[in-house]
């Protein structure tokens, strides 16, 4: 029987959520790395590159050069923005290492923010996040309209921020409003890219005969995805292990589910279905579990038998090569043993004579 991915009409798509995220980080004392560099990820893919060195944003994906068609200034725009907050992560990095009592030596502040939008439903929800030497420090609560303080050392900064409503209905505004919309023209350009569907290959793997089979599905896009086992139309929860999602390097994706085959009967595995569901499509995928699809790379050992009954077939071989040595010496000495005898010596003489 061989591997069937089979097309079902019985999963509604999920909403397409989208997201737009502003990254930098500022750093002291790393060698060979600008101490200044920040990023812009539309859906997880690169779309702005700005650090200390150049002192330029540039897109680094081919379809975000369209914008210049509809803004002519936006990567000048751009330039500016992020210079500014090059002076302005500078200066709260001297700040932390004020708060936090840390002298010279590598310490780095990551500031995130941005904005993610349901394409279905319309809704919109900001972000904010500021880490220190990699731990979260200051979280934005967009909805309280609030900064939440995870050290100590960062209450001073949590109600200042959080009584300053200029300045909470500035990032309010900025993310709930101006992020949006930039977000909506970045999925414009790159719609090709960004609002393709791609439907995965699905394999049933194992390493040994007694390990758990892995469904695996990879080359899916985009990344909201679901994969569970199911026994007779019911997903499992019992017995199930849900690995990552992980990144291919082509930019899709890749998850994988495992069944532990422990409790499953040889003749109960008709019933087990791997189920992959993918946002935008409205059939789900599927492959039954059966033992004649599962690849492996396992192979089985050689019996405890196996040893004595080649030795013994060595042994045999060479007992009958021995004997076969053994006769030839000996019909050769014989021979040898003829010619040198006195009849023979007669007969030799006597055909000569003839001759």
């Amino acid at each position: 029987m061989q591997l069937i991915v089979l097309l079902l009409s019985c999963h509604v798509a999920s909403a397409a959520l989208h997201s737009l995220k502003h990254v930098y980080t500022a750093s002291s004392d790393v060698p060979n790395f600008p101490d200044f560099v920040a990023v812009v990820f539309v859906d997880g893919y690169q779309t702005d590159r700005y650090d200390s060195v150049s002192r330029t944003t540039v897109p680094t994906q081919a379809w975000m050069g369209r914008v210049t068609a509809d803004d002519p200034e936006y990567w000048k725009r751009q330039t500016s923005y992020w210079e500014g907050q090059e002076q302005i992560g500078r200066v709260n990095l001297e700040i932390l290492k004020v708060r936090f009592n840390h002298t010279d030596g590598v310490h780095v502040i990551q500031v995130l923010n941005g904005c993610e939008w349901d394409d279905e439903t319309g809704d919109v929800n900001g972000f904010g996040l500021i880490s220190y030497n990699g731990d979260d420090i200051l979280i934005l609560d967009m909805k309280a309209q609030r900064w939440i303080a995870t050290k100590p050392q960062l209450h001073r900064s949590q109600h200042k921020w959080n009584n300053d409503k200029s300045w909470l209905e500035f990032m309010e505004h900025r993310l709930t409003q101006e992020c949006p919309e930039r977000l909506k023209n970045s999925l414009k350009y790159g719609k090709s890219t960004l609002k393709r569907t791609e439907l995965p290959s699905l394999s049933l793997l194992q390493k040994t005969p007694s390990s758990p089979v892995s469904c695996h599905a990879t080359g899916f896009y985009p990344d909201r995805a679901a994969m569970f086992w199911s026994r007779d139309g019911e997903e499992l929860h019992e017995h199930v292990d849900h690995g990552e999602l992980l990144h291919n390097h082509d930019g899709t994706f890749q998850m994988s589910v495992d069944l532990d085959l422990s409790p499953v009967r040889p003749d109960d595995w008709w019933r087990y279905v791997c189920v992959f569901q993918l946002s935008g499509v409205e059939d789900d995928l599927f492959t039954r579990l059966d033992p004649a699809v599962i690849k492996t790379n396992w192979v089985e050992k050689p019996s405890d038998t196996t040893l004595p009954i080649t030795l013994s077939a060595a042994v045999a071989a060479f007992i009958l090569l021995t004997a076969a040595i053994g006769l030839f010496v000996y019909k050769k000495r014989r021979a040898e043993s003829i010619s040198d005898s006195p009849d023979s010596v007669e007969l030799s003489e006597k055909l000569k004579a003839e001759t």
